[in-house]
């Protein structure tokens, strides 16, 4: 998919209404079902890949996956721990040292 460029102030709106739905996924973390974590995830990860945001496409991709699986709540602590520094980049260099870092907690 191709990415639309935009200004500095619509990716700022953009960041600012994912960082919305990232705060709803860390207040209900606990208590949301693993399809509905998935969900979250790939709408967050629909609108990154949308607005060029490569490091948080990866993260809420890999999140999204995860979430089906067994330890998805230690997975999704854990991805919900980057999702700030993969917000603020986009760069797919971030991308791979984010991916990296979870996986290395993770395991």
């Amino acid at each position: 998919m191709a990415t639309i460029p935009r200004s500095p102030d619509s990716l700022s709106l953009v960041r600012s209404r994912i960082g919305e739905r990232i705060a709803e996924i860390e207040q209900r973390a606990s208590t949301l079902k693993p399809i509905d974590i998935r969900l979250k995830m790939d709408a967050i990860r629909a609108m990154a890949a949308e607005h060029g945001l490569l490091a948080l496409e990866g993260l809420a991709d890999y999140s999204a996956h995860h979430a089906m699986m067994p330890g998805h709540r230690q997975a999704t602590r854990c991805a919900l721990d980057h999702m700030s520094a993969a917000l603020d980049s986009n760069s797919d260099a971030d991308r791979t040292t984010i991916l990296a870092a979870m996986a290395i907690r993770l395991h």
